[in-house]
């Protein structure tokens, strides 16, 4: 039978620990306003590593980061978000329109750093494990591998901002991925501008905090 790898003393999780740590929570927030400072690629690069230890179904890793470098790459992105937007406000009317409007809902201009994030749905790692029943656990698996990648670049100081107003099949023709590559998630990455503990929509009056969605349901 073939053994793991061995390891260390496993580590003790103290409550200062426990603290900070649930700090690192509250001030994950979704960035749109960035400072212009560059950030390093070994500083993503390791963010990319420290997101490789996310869980995925049957271990199949699904999650392809790519970052969006060239200039035409950027602005083909960027007529997308602003083809959505206004697409998306047609769907809004009176005070509901003027209010979303007048929202900062992305970060493209200004974020040193774009970053598409893909699931896979061709690979073969994991030998389909856990999908037969849930085949969506693919794309999960990525979202936890995003929110991994979030967290750490949270604890290193920088700011990500997720574009969720972009249509993906398009994302995926500027970018010519493989076609069993399915887009996840847009990031804007950097150093933010302003620090915030509540979430922008929250502090522009678009949606509150919904304090009964902490409730755990019981069945």
């Amino acid at each position: 039978m073939k053994r793991g790898v061995e390891q260390g003393e496993p580590p003790i999780f103290d409550d200062a620990f426990r603290a900070r740590l649930d700090k690192l929570f509250e001030w994950r927030r979704d960035v749109r306003r960035f400072k212009p400072d560059k950030v390093a690629s070994s500083l993503i690069e390791d963010l990319v590593r420290t997101a490789s230890l996310a869980p995925s179904v049957g271990n199949s890793q699904p999650w392809r980061f790519v970052s969006v470098e060239t200039l035409a790459a950027r602005e083909a992105i960027i007529a997308n978000f602003h083809a959505c937007n206004a697409a998306a406000l047609k769907s809004y009317e009176g005070e509901r329109a003027a209010l979303y409007a007048g929202l900062k809902l992305a970060g493209l201009c200004e974020a040193p750093v774009h970053l598409a994030v893909f699931c896979d749905h061709a690979t073969e790692a994991g030998s389909g494990l856990g999908r037969k029943t849930m085949p969506e656990a693919l794309d999960y698996s990525v979202v936890a591998a995003i929110h991994t990648f979030w967290l750490s670049a949270r604890a290193k100081n920088l700011g990500v901002g997720w574009v969720s107003i972009i249509d993906p099949k398009d994302v995926c023709r500027t970018l010519n991925v493989p076609p069993a590559w399915k887009l996840i998630a847009y990031l804007c990455v950097g150093f933010p501008q302003e620090e915030h503990l509540d979430p922008e929509l929250e502090r522009h009056d678009w949606q509150a905090h919904l304090v009964e969605n902490a409730r755990l349901h019981r069945g």
